[in-house]
């Protein structure tokens, strides 16, 4: 018996995608949107690329990790509940460069963001090989936690306005939410969806009773995708989660966006780092740039597309 038996399995399975999060270095917890694939045997399956591998690096330096199940966008269910995952994960240093052992997981991509299968085609292979150059992370879980469906966003939501000079303020106010992460007692990541309310020194954030979110570092990610996981874009504000008289309080200290602004001009500069992420990782192991088996993905991508 799994502990994920007593989660909603239909609805955890319906999810496009959930917020993931490891340790940093420094004890931070990261957080970022990614794909998720459940298997048989109760474990996750989660990728992530080479252009992209400091999930992986932080997994094989603390392996506690992080799931919330929390943006129904695209799952066809109208208010899910929300499903926490809390768990350890494993990411050996095994390069994929085809679909073995992964079959699955690669259907659901191309079925769920069909845009990806533009990838395979051969003008884009020379920008896009990064893409298919995966770390394979399993996550076990340890404990679920189910929480009432996130508030749906409507045009009557208040968005709250930016605060000048708060770091992060403009970015958070394009979202109604954000998820937080942060850390229990022990240091294991918890993760919150909440609608952080600008402050003159931080984001007042609240977090439901069984989040046991500690003081210490935290991060706050705001992400969003369309039906079909396009227009992508998520933002990462990190900073130090305090507690104040009023209640949990984070204090920003820097902006991340990995993927750009979402203009078109920042595409060039964006493929430009994945490039040199990928060829950095290689060369610390003294490794040459493995070989995309296009055939493999090109098969599968077919098969998904007639099933």
């Amino acid at each position: 018996m799994s502990v994920l038996d007593s989660a909603p399995l239909d609805a955890l399975d319906a999810y496009r995608t959930c917020e993931f999060a490891t340790l940093g270095r420094d004890g931070t917890p990261l957080v970022w949107p990614t794909a998720v694939r459940r298997r048989p045997d109760g474990t996750l399956l989660l990728s992530t690329s080479l252009a992209f591998a400091q999930k992986a690096l932080n997994i094989r330096r603390d392996g506690r990790v992080a799931l919330l199940f929390s943006d129904p966008t695209g799952s066809g269910r109208t208010a899910p509940p929300q499903i926490f995952v809390g768990g350890h994960a494993a990411c050996p240093d095994e390069i994929m460069t085809g679909p073995r052992d992964a079959e699955d997981y690669w259907r659901m991509l191309f079925e769920r963001q069909p845009h990806s299968r533009s990838y395979l085609s051969a003008p884009m292979r020379p920008l896009m090989d990064w893409y298919y150059l995966r770390l394979l992370i399993t996550v076990t879980p340890r404990q679920v936690v189910v929480r009432p469906p996130s508030p749906s966003p409507t045009s009557d939501t208040p968005v709250p306005a930016p605060v000048s000079g708060l770091v992060g303020a403009a970015h958070l106010a394009r979202y109604p939410t954000a998820v937080l992460a942060a850390r229990d007692a022990s240091g294991a990541p918890v993760l919150a969806r909440t609608r952080p309310a600008p402050t003159a020194d931080g984001f007042a954030v609240a977090v439901p009773a069984d989040c046991p979110a500690a003081p210490g570092p935290a991060s706050l990610l705001a992400h969003r995708h369309d039906e079909r996981l396009n227009n992508l874009h998520n933002v990462l504000v990190r900073g130090e989660l305090r507690a104040g008289d009023g209640g949990l309080v984070l204090i920003p200290g820097q902006v991340v966006e990995p993927m750009g602004t979402g203009r078109v001009s920042d595409a060039v500069g964006v493929l430009r780092s994945t490039k040199r992420a990928t060829d950095r990782y290689l060369s610390r192991r003294g490794l040459s740039r493995p070989r995309v088996q296009w055939q493999e993905f090109r098969a599968l991508a077919r098969d998904t597309r007639r099933s």
